[in-house]
């Protein structure tokens, strides 16, 4: 049987792919009373990953769906090649960085390839693959449990791991931003991880385009306020820029045309 958090995170997944779902349905799906499964709606529901319906609940429009490496490539491709090539203008030669896996990471890595004795340390096959041919490039891969749908690794070997390393940067994408939640991705693996790289490093530089914003996914990694720098695009909107500023976190927005 599953527990809380592995059959909520199932209702959310059902949620995305078919739009609503139904408290009878849920508790004959996972062997449970419909009074727990009304419980998990209700506290879903509170942290914005869907909307209380009758009988059932329904997709939220603030719902941040999980696509596979090669959908995300697709999405919003130009404005994250404009993201990637401003974040990797703020990496400095002899630089100790540790690099997410998601496809807005990927295209820092595509834009290092001027830099000297830069080491980074990922998770990522896509990043590794990129980083591969730099010279000026020493590339650490961490090991673990591959998970194919983002081509990353994960597990808790990974994570002892990153202890014992200190970098100057970490360069975090997310699958979504809330100025009063913070950051959250789908999968719980990755949001521990991304707390052990966050606590790795001496500053958190977060990339992402404005789309993911207002955006809530099942799982927590790190509060706003954590966040040292914050790169994103020039369409966010000036509410969310005020909140960012009055929070002294430093945004920086690229003009993506």
């Amino acid at each position: 049987m599953l527990n809380t958090v592995e059959r909520r995170s199932e209702i959310v997944k059902l949620i995305e792919s078919t739009g609503n779902v139904k408290v009878k349905e849920l508790a004959e799906k996972f062997n449970i009373s419909t009074v727990t499964i009304r419980n998990d709606l209700n506290d879903l529901s509170r942290t914005g990953l869907l909307v209380r319906a009758r009988g059932g609940a329904i997709a939220s429009g603030r719902l941040a769906k999980e696509l596979t490496i090669n959908e995300k490539h697709k999405k919003n491709h130009k404005v994250k090649v404009a993201l990637g090539r401003y974040t990797a203008s703020l990496i400095q030669n002899d630089d100790a960085i540790i690099l997410d896996s998601g496809t807005t990471a990927e295209e820092v890595a595509n834009h290092l390839n001027d830099k000297e004795n830069l080491i980074v340390m990922t998770n990522g096959l896509n990043i590794a693959y990129q980083l591969a041919p730099i010279e000026g490039c020493e590339v650490f891969m961490i090991g673990g449990q591959l998970r194919k749908k983002s081509m990353s690794f994960y597990g808790p070997d990974t994570e002892k791991k990153l202890e014992y390393y200190n970098f100057n940067k970490v360069i975090l994408g997310v699958d979504g931003i809330d100025l009063s939640r913070g950051l959250s991705t789908h999968y719980e693996p990755e949001a521990v991880f991304n707390r052990v790289m966050c606590q790795s490093a001496e500053q958190i530089i977060v990339v992402t385009d404005s789309s993911k914003f207002g955006r809530r996914s099942l799982h927590s990694i790190i509060p706003i306020t954590s966040i040292d720098i914050l790169v994103t695009d020039t369409n966010l909107d000036k509410e969310s820029q005020d909140e960012i500023h009055r929070l002294g976190i430093d945004l920086h927005l690229v003009d993506v045309g």
